[in-house]
């Protein structure tokens, strides 16, 4: 096992509403130094979930959304940021309940993914949503969501059809899916 780099210095180099990039002078075991640039958690910030949440033993709910970055309405899961005070299951259940319009009797971690570990400090916690029930909350969403029914047997069609193109929902479909096999 290599050792990690030594952090010689650290300073945040520029700020925005949601993020903070933060310079890291390292020097590696080999006597190598190097400077990268990393974004990392602004303040308040206690992570964040994606949530599977399975309506039967094959049919998961996903979510029809804007998404700024590519301009262009995707379906992918729910998921969100955790809010102080919060554990991942309290922030799952309340995600699901705002964005989807059910809550779990049972929630499980079932993973951690990262989205570019070279660049970026987040980390999203993959939680598994069973024993659904309607139950509905105010989100912070600015339009309703569409939630719409797919099977998990067809996860190749929803990622072929370029409706659903985010990673993180694609890994965590995937996984589930091959998770609950085992289960079985």
């Amino acid at each position: 096992m290599l050792d990690k780099p030594k952090i010689l210095k650290r300073e945040i180099v520029a700020r925005s509403r949601l993020f903070a990039i933060e310079a890291l002078d390292l020097v590696f075991s080999n006597g190598a130094a190097r400077q990268y640039e990393r974004l990392v958690r602004g303040q308040g910030n206690h992570g964040a979930v994606l949530i599977v949440p399975l309506l039967d033993d094959n049919t998961v709910l996903l979510i029809r959304e804007y998404s700024a970055g590519i301009d262009r309405y995707e379906l992918g899961l729910p998921k969100g940021k955790v809010d102080a005070n919060e554990s991942f299951l309290q922030a799952a259940n309340r995600e699901l309940k705002e964005e989807v319009g059910y809550g779990a009797h049972s929630i499980r971690q079932i993973s951690s993914f990262s989205l570019a570990p070279s660049y970026m400090e987040h980390m999203t916690e993959i939680m598994l949503a069973e024993e659904l029930y309607p139950e509905i909350l105010p989100g912070d969403e600015p339009e309703p969501l569409q939630v719409v029914p797919w099977k998990l047997d067809n996860l190749t069609e929803l990622v072929s059809s370029g409706q659903c193109t985010e990673a993180r929902s694609i890994a965590a479909l995937y996984f589930a899916k091959g998770f609950l096999h085992r289960e079985a």
